[in-house]
């Protein structure tokens, strides 16, 4: 997953020639998104060798926004990003966009619901109260929105172990993403699957 997470708060396009050089680089698939805000920036990095795009903020300011990528490009294609925040009082999570700098009031589960519903084919859920913590992903919001949801959920947030992955994979996450521990070359992703597998989850080798 290649994310630019102030694409949006800074006005920056998507980036596309990035997509083009990495897909030189390496064949597995590739979900890219931040700055986002139409279809022909969706086609652009889908034509630059992306798989799949993510949207956040966009979807949020204009949620027809999901039909109509689904409609073009198809579902398969399109993973609605939603960074999840506690809500101030402890009662569920709002979504925040604008790399986390505005809360929006809406709910996370209601939000995911109505995205599926418009279309998406996946939820990229970020806990932003974990993110960058590596103190786990957030097993309570994962089983939260895996009771109410039927698309397929990327956890993500907080990974500091193969340990952290199996505890989102058991909340109901259906893949996981991880960053900090790899940029910081603390394990590398083979190690990972490894421990994963051995603890007993379908990995591709």
């Amino acid at each position: 997953v290649i994310l630019d997470v102030v694409a949006t708060a800074r006005e920056r396009a998507a980036a596309v020639e990035t997509v083009e050089r990495v897909r030189r680089s390496i064949s597995i698939p590739i979900a890219v998104g931040g700055g986002v805000r139409s279809i022909g920036d969706a086609e652009s990095l889908l034509a630059a060798g992306a798989d799949k795009v993510c949207i956040n903020t966009a979807a949020v300011d204009r949620p027809a926004l999901i039909s109509e990528l689904a409609a073009r490009v198809g579902a398969q294609c399109v993973v609605i990003a939603i960074d999840a925040a506690l809500r101030v009082d402890g009662d569920g999570w709002e979504v925040v966009t604008r790399a986390g700098t505005r809360r929006t009031g809406i709910d996370a589960l209601a939000w995911a619901r109505e995205c599926a519903i418009r279309g998406a084919g996946e939820v990229l859920l970020t806990s932003w109260d974990r993110d960058g913590t590596r103190s786990g992903y957030d097993t309570a919001l994962l089983t939260a929105m895996s009771s109410t949801e039927s698309i397929p959920i990327i956890a993500s947030g907080g990974a500091d172990s193969s340990v952290h992955m199996v505890e989102a994979f058991e909340a109901g996450a259906h893949a996981v993403l991880a960053a900090s521990i790899f940029h910081d070359r603390d394990t590398t992703v083979g190690t990972i699957k490894r421990e994963l597998a051995i603890a007993g989850v379908e990995v591709r080798s």
